[in-house]
Order: C-alpha cells, then structure tokens, then sequence
C-alpha cells in the first residue's frame, strides 16, 4: 500500500491535494520524482509559485523542518525555484501576489 504524502514532514493535506492534482499520489512518487520535478508537475498543473512552498518540500524530502533553510543553502534554492518557475507552463500571478494570497492578505482569486 503507498505511503501518503502527509507522511513527508512538512507537507499537509492541502499540499497533499495539490500533489493529487499534478498526477503524484504517495510519498514514494514524491521521493521518486525529487522536489524539482514534483514542484515542476505542481506549477504544470496549476499552482501558484511560491519560494517557501518550494523548499518546504526539499526541506521535507531532507527529513528536515522546512525553516531550517538559511544562508547559502537558501541562496541556491531560491536559483533553483527561479529556473524551475521560469520553466513552467503555468504564467500566471506574480509570486508577490501567490505570497499574499498564501498568508491571507489578498482576497482569493478562483
């Protein structure tokens, strides 16, 4: 039986939705895939960038809480996001307006 992805730390059941929708259904296709090519399909798929949901997920796949990320480990994640959002085919709002959209700030778009 697969593992869900709730297992991962750092990831719940929104992002486990999220994973659903881009066509990743455990934690063994999470792991499989690795966090660039998960977060890739989660962009692909609809997805709002953004830089902390990112690295949560690398984070996570590290067995690691996902604010442990800093200095210059951060500095090459967030490289690694750019490409990987510029790669997308999902165009769509800005990752300052997917920010505020994440913390409440702005009204949700649908």
């Amino acid at each position: 039986m697969p593992t869900p992805i709730t297992s991962i730390p750092n990831i719940g059941p929104a992002s486990e939705a999220a994973f659903a929708r881009a066509g990743i259904h455990s934690a063994e296709d999470l792991r499989e895939l690795g966090a660039d090519e998960a977060y890739r399909r989660l962009l692909n798929s609809g997805s709002d960038p953004h830089f902390i949901g990112y690295y949560v997920i690398v984070m996570g796949l590290q067995g690691r809480p996902w604010n442990d990320c800093r200095g210059d480990e951060k500095t090459a994640l967030r490289l690694r996001f750019d490409a990987i959002k510029a790669g997308s085919t999902k165009k769509g709002r800005s990752e300052l307006d997917a920010a505020l959209d994440f913390f409440g700030v702005v009204e949700r778009r649908l």
